[in-house]
């Protein structure tokens, strides 16, 4: 998902999607501490997903002040 994508969604579906991942996230350190973890690019992906994510959602809180 890229910045623009993210940029067009409500601060509602951008928390939901933070929510998303993260559980994304929580089930594939899961799957890697068991050993059987197919991607293990996609943690890094993700974390800077959720990370692009809150930077956005600061950004517009920080504006309508």
């Amino acid at each position: 998902m890229k910045n623009s994508e993210i940029r067009e969604l409500t601060n509602e579906e951008i928390v939901k999607k933070i929510e998303e991942c993260k559980e994304e996230l929580f089930n594939l350190r899961f799957s890697q501490a068991t050993g059987n973890l197919e991607k293990p690019s996609r943690i890094k992906e993700l974390r800077k997903l959720v990370a692009r994510m809150k930077t956005i959602l600061k950004e517009r809180e920080l504006g309508e002040n």
